[in-house]
């Protein structure tokens, strides 16, 4: 019936090209932006409908239709329109990864030498035993698994923040939640920086590799995050604070960053991250501090999270690697919980443990710190690096959900829970 159909209006249309000369040829195909386009509101009305009916996370929702409309299933999401699509993604992880930088209170960690306790016992134990795991009962080099535990050491921040901002939840747990998500973050990238040296010493002819690259990814990002983040300083200062030009004047910046990082080969969630906290450290006049970004920038995340999705390799998921993947996240979630909860502090255990739970999401910084390595040996990176992909696609389901019931056990949600907030 549909080439029937497609058949007619073939016939149609080119009986029409004969005298409305300025019609196009009949398109054999959809282009891919409109079809792109069209599949992102497919992505919110699933997302949607599973928040009403179901009760789950609206990214899952997202997540969900990426995979099932990208190159895994029903391929409607071809590489062609992914990569069409990369630059909204890098600019919405861009925008989420700058709210988180300006979220890291480090003077919360001065005064509180209890937190810091737990904050490094979580980065050391996470990223020891996912390197253990990877090295000894997966078989990884040395390098590859410090670049597996490099990866997926760390929460997902856009997550994180997604459902924090859907539940519009507020208290100790929730801000213990962030403030552990943005640490690891941190020092997630600057293992990231040192395992591309250490994956240059492994495969590279030139030594020189081994020490210019993490040099230019971190000084690069550093250098691009400090000029960015005065810039939108000395701009606002001179406007009204909270104003809607200061509202601008952070977004293109942020944007100027995302495009100046794409083009010198810099790490988009790094150059963001650092920007954030840089705005949030060097803003002595407290221009920016209390400027929030419009609700309507988390519209971006479906473009990410649809991508990401899609971006997963779900056609070489086996049950071997599937079970590898599943002992990674269960290594890496003892060791976060176990962090949390005996490294002790002013939070009542309970508590301890369901920041233990939120702060188990894995995504999408996950994802393009993956293809980041990957991309630098592409014969042997891809397949060394399945592992941790698998993982992310794991926890880009479960994820969310742990967060999510982090959040209402904690009692710090609006209505427990049940508001309709969040991005739609």
């Amino acid at each position: 019936m549909p080439n029937s159909l497609l058949t007619t209006l073939r016939t149609l249309w080119e009986s029409l090209l004969d005298r409305l000369f300025f019609l196009p040829p009949f398109p054999d195909s959809i282009d891919s932006l409109a079809l792109f386009s069209l599949l992102l509101v497919l992505g919110l009305l699933i997302g949607e409908w599973l928040h009403k009916h179901a009760g789950w996370p609206k990214v899952i929702g997202y997540v969900i239709a990426g995979i099932v409309f990208g190159p895994s299933l029903l391929g409607w999401i071809d590489v062609e329109a992914l990569a069409q699509a990369r630059p909204i993604a890098d600019a919405a992880l861009g925008l989420l990864m700058l709210e988180v930088g300006r979220r890291l209170d480090l003077g919360w960690l001065r005064r509180n030498p209890q937190l810091l306790r737990s904050t490094l016992a979580d980065i050391g134990l996470s990223f020891n035993l996912i390197f253990l795991f990877a090295y000894a009962v997966v078989g990884l080099s040395p390098a590859w698994a410090a670049a597996t535990a490099a990866v997926t050491m760390a929460s997902a921040p856009a997550v994180v923040l997604l459902t924090i901002e859907e539940l519009k939840a507020q208290g100790q747990v929730t801000e213990r939640i962030i403030l552990h998500t943005a640490i690891s973050s941190a020092a997630s990238f600057i293992a990231f920086a040192i395992v591309l040296g250490i994956v240059h010493a492994e495969h590279s002819a030139d030594w020189l590799n081994a020490l210019a690259h993490p040099l230019w990814v971190a000084g690069g990002a550093f250098l691009l995050a400090l000029a960015c983040s005065g810039l939108a300083l000395f701009i606002s200062r001179s406007l009204p604070k909270r104003s809607l030009a200061q509202v601008f004047i952070l977004i293109a910046c942020a944007m100027l960053a995302v495009g100046i990082a794409r083009m010198l080969a810099v790490p988009v969630f790094l150059t963001l991250f650092l920007t954030g906290v840089l705005l949030a450290a060097r803003d002595h006049h407290q221009s920016l501090r209390y400027t929030e970004l419009p609700e309507g920038h988390w519209l971006l995340a479906i473009v990410l999270f649809v991508i990401i999705g899609a971006s997963l390799p779900w056609q070489e998921f086996g049950w071997l690697s599937g079970m590898q993947a599943l002992g990674l996240l269960v290594v890496r979630a003892a060791a976060k919980i176990g962090a949390l909860f005996w490294s002790g502090g002013s939070l009542a255990p309970d508590k301890r443990l369901l920041v233990g739970v939120g702060i188990q999401p894995l995504s999408a910084t996950a994802v393009f710190m993956v293809y980041e390595i990957a991309a630098l040996y592409p014969e042997v990176g891809r397949s060394a690096l399945t592992l941790p992909l698998f993982a992310a696609a794991l926890m880009e389901l479960a994820g969310p959900a742990l967060c999510r019931l982090a959040l209402i056990r904690a009692g710090e949600c609006a209505n427990d829970g049940k508001t309709s907030g969040g991005i739609a």
